[in-house]
C-alpha cells in the first residue's frame, strides 16, 4: 500500500509528503545557488537551514494556509530567509535574480514528489503539484518581503550613520564646540543635530555651543522649532549656544513663525560667534598689522 493515505486532501498530502522526504529536500536545496552561495562554511550547514525551511513548508501546509505570507509556520524561517535574500543581494544581484534564485527551489521538491506518488492518480498527483507550487510561491513572496524589509532596514541605519557623519562637532577652543551644518536640513537631521550637539557639550565640558547654519539655504517652520529646542536644550545643560549664519531667508521664517529669539544670541557668522565666545571666556584676540600686533 503506498505511503500516501487514500482520499487525502492535496494539503495534507503535501504535508506528509514534505515530512517524509525531508531530508532528501534539504540535500537537493544545498545544492542550489540560493543556499550553495550563502551557506559557505560546509554543505551540512546548508542542508540544516533547508530542514527548518521543509519544516516550516509542512506547518503551513497542515494549516491549509499555503497561500497564506503570514501563516504561522513561516515566522520561524523568516528571519534566516531575509539573511538569505539580504546575503544575495549584497553579492549583487538583483530582486529579479534572488526571485529566481529562490523559484529554483521548486523543480528540485516537484521531481521527489512526483516519484514518491507514484502510485496515485493522475489526478491527485496534479493537485498535489498545484499545491506544492502555490506553497512555494507563498514561500518566495515570504522571503522577498522579508529581504526588501531587511533592505529598509540597512537603508535606514546607513541613512542615520551618513546623517551623524554629516553632522561633524568641532571643537574650536577649551570650552567652544561648534557644529557647523551644510545641505538641507528636515525633522530627523534636526534631531540628529540636537542629539550630536548636546553629547559634544557633555563630553567636551562645554560653555559654549555655535550652531553654523551658513550652509543652510532654508528651513521650514518644524525645523526652525528644531533648531529653538536645540538652543533650549543646550541652555539647560549649561552652555550657551550661539547661532550663527542665518540667511534672509530663514530670518524671515522665523519672523513669520512669531518664534522668540530675544534670549538666543546670534551672529552673522562663524567667525564673529567665536569672537564672541572667545571674549566671553576672557581670552585677548590680536589680529596681526604690518606695523606690528595690536590688540582688538
Amino acid at each position: 500500500m503506498p505511503e500516501h493515505e487514500a482520499g487525502g486532501t492535496p494539503t495534507h498530502e503535501v504535508r506528509d509528503f514534505l515530512r517524509r522526504r525531508r531530508v532528501q529536500i534539504a540535500q537537493r536545496w544545498a545544492d542550489e545557488p540560493l543556499f550553495r552561495t550563502v551557506f559557505t562554511v560546509s554543505r551540512d550547514e546548508a542542508v540544516e537551514a533547508g530542514k527548518a525551511v521543509v519544516d516550516a513548508l509542512a506547518r503551513v501546509a497542515d494549516s491549509q494556509r499555503v497561500e497564506d505570507p503570514d501563516a504561522a509556520g513561516f515566522t520561524e524561517v523568516r528571519e534566516q530567509l531575509a539573511r538569505m535574500g539580504a546575503t544575495r543581494s549584497r553579492a549583487g544581484l538583483s530582486t529579479t535574480q534572488v526571485s529566481s534564485e529562490l523559484a529554483a527551489l521548486l523543480p528540485p521538491a516537484e521531481n521527489l514528489l512526483v516519484a514518491d506518488l507514484d502510485q496515485a492518480s493522475p489526478e491527485l498527483l496534479r493537485e498535489c503539484s498545484v499545491t506544492l507550487g502555490v506553497l512555494m510561491g507563498t514561500l518566495r513572496l515570504v522571503a522577498m518581503q522579508a529581504a526588501l524589509n531587511e533592505g529598509q532596514a540597512l537603508i535606514d541605519r546607513q541613512r542615520l550613520q551618513l546623517l551623524e557623519v554629516a553632522t561633524p562637532v568641532i571643537k574650536l577652543w577649551d570650552g567652544i564646540v561648534a557644529v557647523p551644518l551644510i545641505g538641507t536640513l528636515d525633522s530627523a537631521r534636526s534631531q540628529v543635530v540636537m542629539e550630536t550637539l548636546l553629547n559634544a557639550v557633555v563630553d567636551q565640558h562645554a560653555r559654549f555651543a555655535i550652531l553654523d547654519i551658513t550652509g543652510v539655504p532654508t528651513v521650514d517652520s518644524l525645523v526652525a522649532q528644531h533648531l529653538m529646542k536645540t538652543v533650549a536644550a543646550a541652555r539647560l545643560m549649561g552652555a550657551e549656544c550661539v547661532v550663527s549664519g542665518i540667511r534672509p531667508a530663514i530670518a524671515q521664517t522665523i519672523v513669520h513663525l512669531g518664534l522668540d529669539l530675544g534670549t538666543v544670541k546670534t551672529r552673522a557668522s562663524l567667525a564673529d560667534a567665536l569672537g564672541y565666545c572667545l571674549h566671553e571666556l576672557g581670552a585677548n584676540i590680536v589680529n596681526a598689522v604690518p606695523d606690528g600686533a595690536g590688540r582688538r
